[in-house]
């Protein structure tokens, strides 16, 4: 569902999974060491190849599907497993690639407040931009919906639990940017 910038959409949990998002399941997940442990939102910024948006590379990344001679920079994306619970796409579009309660492999070596181990008890969402872009209203218009269900569902999750890549892995990652502005989100 992509989302015009004027609507706010609504998203409802089932299973694990937002009914309103469209699947694309990924087999790079495994099982949490809590499954109830989800008490952390990292926000990603993604474009395959960089700096390029739409068509099919960031879900057949995450599907180990990407094909390495389509361009030259996936030759270095050959053998990574990576997937996220979610990307929002440029145009809104709500996309879910492994349940919530399951362990997406999003965040890498990471901590926060203390706490290694991200991908453990976090919600990876990937949102299809880079740093050096703006991102677009209608992804702002997906996100706050989308977090807003999450802290409803899950009750360790606030807006004090929303983070950045770059806040959990300093110096290794520079995500979402300082294109994206929190202050949108409220957090």
């Amino acid at each position: 569902m992509s989302v015009s910038p004027s609507l706010t959409p609504t998203y409802t949990l089932q299973r694990h999974w937002v009914e309103q998002a469209r699947k694309v399941p990924s087999p790079n997940f495994n099982a949490r060491p809590d499954p109830d442990d989800i008490a952390l939102i990292v926000l990603h910024n993604i474009s395959l190849p960089p700096g390029q948006f739409g068509g099919p590379h960031i879900e057949a990344l995450f599907q180990n599907r990407l094909d390495p001679d389509a361009h030259p920079y996936f030759e270095g994306l050959r053998d990574l497993r990576v997937s996220a619970h979610f990307l929002i796409r440029r145009d809104g579009e709500l996309v879910q690639f492994v349940a919530c309660d399951q362990r997406a492999w999003h965040a890498g070596v990471s901590c926060w407040q203390g706490r290694e181990n991200c991908n453990d008890y976090a919600l990876g969402i990937e949102l299809e931009g880079c740093d050096d872009q703006v991102f677009d209203e209608r992804q702002y218009a997906a996100l706050k919906p989308l977090l807003a269900t999450l802290m409803g569902h899950y009750p360790r999750l606030s807006r004090d639990t929303i983070t950045g890549h770059e806040h959990i892995a300093p110096g290794r990652k520079t995500d979402p940017g300082p294109c994206f502005d929190w202050a949108r989100i409220g957090a």
